[in-house]
């Protein structure tokens, strides 16, 4: 999938309209269904070759062994191999199980298509040159049967044309490279262009533990630029070379007086001993980008013990005196996605579960920013999360755009709804958390009044939902969008997807 082509034209707004870049956010999907059609017109293929070989079987002459390669045969078994592998783990069981397997097996198609070259030019399908020479069903007495003897013989020899030369065939010209040299050059100079895009190593500044496994990692990367709602990639060498994880950026700002280092020294508590380590304030006047993971996997646990080895297991914020012990990260990216169509509706709906806030935390991030030129007039924003510590990962973020609107006298801008499926242990701790005390609900959404409350309050207005969570929630939110009844009032499903 070209991302960076994807990414380009849903950013170009002269381009794209609305519906082209909600058309464009479908890429996956149109991705999944070109995969099914291939397998579906390859099982067709398959069986008309083994209907050709059952007739071939029947009718095999040794008088043309020209006709008997059998170098497409056994690039065709391959080529069925490798198809049914990449089609068996895309499944969503196998993914979810092992991604590792999924991603392993999907990076066979750089194989399928060299089988395929190979595959065409062998040249299973052939034509006669030489009909003139040698017309079809001519004599050749030479190679006549030894029962065509004495006077059947004869008798033939008199009824048809004797053969002036032996049958010469030659394989059809190929045509496949004219359907797969189109986009095979445009996927190969995508990936150049990736490449060298991604070479240099990213500066990791700050590496942050949260509650419920979730680890906060700043980076920061020269001429890095980005959006809100779009993603990156991560691809880390020390642990597999040749995996790469998409992840959402949480935080894309430019630090001017850094709150997270004010000064130019840190003091870090190891256990009992405590140390203070001298460095400079690397994101003065530079940007900084982030991300929230969850460690869910093989890939996010040995990357997390490379981060935060047991020797620090207990420290929040890492210096970055330490940062000679980071393993080496490369960043692909930005790319876009649907969420960075919030701004550009008058009304948007946002909902999270669990670790699926992350697309929505840069949008926060930028409206405490202070963004100003977009559309937007006012959000909501639904969080559904089993623990309550797991709303302590963006607290501070949501406490601090909740004063500044505020202040501001925009009080209804946001509309906060935080959900928590466990009633256990719901009390905030901290005090100056009590704000978002307020906005917590024990249980789930009742999803039909939501939607009832923003038609009735927003008529005549379009309504963005955005979703990223699990698929119940989508597939509910989805169903109301398109049976939503209001005067005036659109409501437009968008899913968060990484391709």
């Amino acid at each position: 999938m070209c991302r960076t082509l994807l990414t380009f034209v849903r950013g170009t707004h002269t381009v794209s309209s609305r519906k082209t870049r909600r058309l464009l956010d479908r890429s996956k999907t149109f991705h999944v269904a070109c995969g099914v059609a291939i397998c579906i017109f390859s099982v067709v293929h398959v069986s008309a070759h083994l209907v050709n070989v059952m007739n071939f079987s029947s009718s095999y002459s040794e008088d043309f062994p020209a006709l008997n390669f059998a170098l497409p045969g056994l690039t065709g078994v391959l080529l069925v191999v490798i198809l049914f592998l990449m089609f068996t783990s895309s499944s969503y069981c196998v993914r979810i199980y092992n991604y590792e397997i999924f991603w392993y097996t999907h990076n066979l198609f750089i194989i399928f298509y060299i089988i395929l070259m190979v595959h065409m030019v062998g040249g299973a399908l052939k034509y006669q040159t030489n009909i003139e020479a040698h017309p079809p069903g001519c004599l050749r007495a030479n190679h006549s049967r030894a029962e065509e003897q004495g006077e059947e013989l004869e008798k033939r020899v008199q009824e048809e044309m004797p053969c002036k030369a032996e049958a010469h065939f030659q394989p059809h010209c190929p045509q496949t490279w004219l359907w797969v040299s189109g986009p095979l050059c445009l996927y190969c100079a995508e990936r150049l262009y990736r490449y060298i895009r991604s070479s240099d190593p990213v500066t990791i500044v700050t590496v942050i533990r949260h509650p419920c496994d979730v680890i906060e990692l700043r980076m920061l990367k020269k001429n890095f630029k980005a959006r809100p709602g779009q993603y990156i990639v991560l691809n880390c060498p020390n642990v597999s070379s040749f995996e790469n994880h998409p992840f959402t950026l949480t935080a894309v700002r430019v630090q001017r007086n850094s709150k997270l280092f004010p000064t130019c020294s840190r003091h870090v508590i190891l256990k009992t001993h405590e140390y203070t380590y001298p460095w400079y304030c690397p994101t003065e006047n530079k940007e900084t980008f982030g991300i929230h993971l969850r460690v869910v996997g093989d890939w996010t646990e040995r990357f997390t013990q490379m981060l935060l080895p047991d020797l620090t297991r207990d420290l929040d914020i890492l210096p970055v005196v330490h940062q000679r012990r980071y393993p080496k990260l490369y960043v692909d990216g930005p790319f876009g996605s649907p969420s960075e169509e919030v701004f550009n509706y008058d009304v948007s709906l946002c909902v999270a579960g669990g670790i699926g806030v992350t697309p929505f935390a840069c949008i926060l991030h930028a409206l405490l920013d202070g963004w100003m030129g977009f559309r937007l007039k006012r959000l909501y924003f639904v969080w559904v999360c089993r623990e309550l510590r797991s709303f302590y990962w963006f607290a501070e973020l949501l406490s601090t755009l909740h004063q500044k609107l505020w202040h501001e006298n925009k009080p209804d801008y946001l509309n906060l709804k935080l959900y928590v499926s466990q009633a256990d242990n719901l009390q905030v701790g901290d005090e100056k958390y009590r704000l978002l005390a307020s906005r917590l609900l024990v249980g789930r959404p009742r999803w039909k009044l939501l939607f009832d409350e923003i038609g009735r309050t927003n008529k005549r207005k379009r309504v963005g939902v955005f979703c990223c969570g699990p698929k119940g929630i989508s597939r509910t939110l989805h169903r109301l969008c398109n049976s939503a009844h209001f005067p005036g009032t659109t409501f437009e499903f968008n899913k968060e997807s990484f391709s």
